[in-house]
């Protein structure tokens, strides 16, 4: 009797692991058509391919920025256009001015930041630092992210609001998912 109760008892840890296995693919799928439907989602909304999709999507994520705001972010930056360049030399997706893309990656190119990926991961990082920075103010963050830190504070140094409407702009319609956001 001792033989069977043992033999049991590993046919139930046998039969347990595999029902773990499976609640654990059961659990990927459905990341995996959760991340699917948003950037599907996202192409829809911003009337962009599945792969700037997927991009932005994926980079916000993995550089702690919430996707929504990326997509903002980028559609008012370069409209998803990644060869786009601003009259005063900002470059990609993200308009990263080469010399801050320097600053996450001291070898980076101007032409390497045409790459939707290199773009999005250095200006995602970016704003992330500077949403840590200012202790989580996404408004002051982006403020500074179009201006330029020495603009902003020399205005606040003046006791006078750095807004210029960028900000509100980028953030119009969005709802922060993570507190700090």
């Amino acid at each position: 009797m001792g033989a069977f109760a043992f033999a049991g008892s590993d046919e139930n840890a046998r039969l347990r692991a595999e029902l773990d296995a499976a609640k654990g693919d059961l659990a990927l799928a459905r990341a995996q058509l959760q991340r699917t439907k948003a950037i599907m989602d996202y192409s829809s909304q911003y009337k962009v391919n599945a792969s700037i999709a997927e991009a932005v999507y994926d980079v916000a994520l993995a550089q702690g920025i919430d996707p929504d705001l990326g997509f903002r972010l980028v559609r008012v930056e370069s409209e998803f256009n990644p060869r786009a360049v601003s009259s005063v030399g900002a470059v990609g997706l993200t308009q990263l001015m080469p010399s801050t893309a320097r600053y996450f990656d001291r070898d980076i190119t101007r032409e390497q930041l045409f790459e939707p990926r290199t773009n999005l991961r250095i200006g995602f990082r970016y704003l992330r630092s500077l949403i840590n920075e200012y202790d989580g103010d996404v408004r002051l963050a982006l403020l500074v992210y179009n201006r330029g830190p020495v603009a902003v504070e020399t205005l606040r140094s003046l006791g006078v609001d750095p807004g210029n409407g960028y900000a509100k702009l980028v953030m119009k319609g969005w709802k922060a998912k993570n507190s700090g956001d």
